[in-house]
């Protein structure tokens, strides 16, 4: 069942305020004790005790706060979304005690207390194979050893790190970038779903329902994901990667930082590269970041995944699949290595998804699915 504190209705509706953002916020609750106590003061408190302008204190009395909080509240309870406030005991240790934590979270899933040995894994959204691999190991040993792993369900290595935590059968925790209700990227809308409804873990917003994936809510996500952390591993990223604003965060909010280091030669590790040289811990496996934060296992570790059981195919889809690398590859080449028809080679890719062998990323592009 999803939570909803009572007070939550005075926090949304005090935050929905257009000129309230969390400093305001923030401000009022310390000089009234409450959000529900700022939004009964009188307009006279409000300027000389609150410090709001005449326009703000005007904008308050006159926006239905009221009606937006009881509408988000009724999405919430329909959705199965539970509102965490920072003053719920519920709400992350960490990330009450980050720099600009938010002032409550969407939440699908669950949260649990041991959510705070939990570690971030991010980087490029157009990660190499050895990105993919790296991301996919790391992620599978920490939480195979209890480590909780969040990212941000980005494309690349941030869904590769969910995949990893989830093929371990641990815990994952993914912050969204828009509203907790809208899919993105939409190809992963069933890992959003198979984090949140199988137990194994919570997806996590700080947007109003229905808010769009836009580019400057992403630097605000990046915090959170630093913030729930006890530390961050970066592997690949370029210069300007949006990682190095959670890397930044990192430091800021005094957690450990590491970096998984990569060819010199590529685009792709100049952002780790860099912050090895500036200090990162050179990460090679996870045990290195264990050792770091000083964690023994929580629970027995897994040396490796079980192979999967061989799973029947048709000649060709063997055909096919042979053809499919864990490098990305278009459709159009595969076509061609395996010598099939463009009649036929669709139906055979999507008999190779629904078996688990293969999958479609943007661009008409298959890989083979880990």
């Amino acid at each position: 069942m999803p939570t909803l504190s009572a007070p939550a209705l005075s926090w949304i509706g005090l935050n929905s305020i257009p000129g309230v953002g969390r400093t305001t916020f923030r401000k009022l609750v310390s000089r009234f004790g409450s959000p529900e106590q700022a939004l009964s003061a009188s307009e006279e408190e409000l300027r000389e005790r609150g410090g709001l302008s005449d326009a703000l204190v005007s904008e308050l009395r006159a926006y239905p706060w009221r009606e937006h909080a009881e509408k988000e509240l009724a999405k919430a309870k329909d959705a199965g979304v539970s509102i965490i406030t920072a003053e719920d005991a519920a709400y992350p240790m960490h990330l009450r005690n980050a720099l600009d934590p938010p002032l409550y979270l969407y939440v699908k899933g669950a949260l649990l207390p041991e959510d705070a040995n939990a570690v971030a894994v991010v980087g490029t959204r157009k990660p190499t194979h050895y990105g993919l691999t790296m991301t996919h190991r790391i992620a599978y040993e920490l939480a195979s050893a209890g480590l909780t792993i969040v990212s941000g369900m980005a494309r690349g290595i941030d869904t590769q790190a969910h995949r990893g935590a989830l093929a371990a059968k641990g815990r994952t925790i993914a912050v969204l970038g828009c509203g907790i209700d809208v899919a993105y990227p939409p190809e992963n809308k069933g890992l959003m779903e198979q984090i949140s409804h199988a137990g194994r873990g919570a997806v996590v917003a700080e947007n109003p329902f229905g808010t769009k994936p836009e580019a400057g809510y992403f630097p605000a996500r990046n915090r959170i994901i630093s913030g729930l952390s006890r530390g961050t591993v970066i592997i690949e990223a370029a210069e300007d990667s949006g990682s190095l604003i959670t890397a930044e965060y990192t430091l800021k909010q005094g957690r450990r930082l590491f970096a998984v280091p990569g060819n010199i030669g590529s685009p792709n590790s100049r952002g780790p590269n860099s912050l090895i040289k500036e200090g990162a811990l050179l990460v090679e496996r996870a045990e290195d970041i264990l050792k770091a934060l000083k964690l023994a296992a929580a629970r027995e570790k897994k040396a490796d995944p079980e192979p999967a059981p061989r799973i029947s195919l048709t000649r060709e889809e063997e055909a096919v699949f042979r053809c499919i690398t864990n490098e990305p590859k278009h459709i159009d080449l595969i076509m061609t290595e395996a010598g099939a028809t463009a009649g036929k080679i669709s139906g055979t890719l999507i008999t190779l998804e629904l078996k688990g062998l293969a999958r479609q990323l943007p661009g008409k592009l298959f890989v083979r699915e880990e």
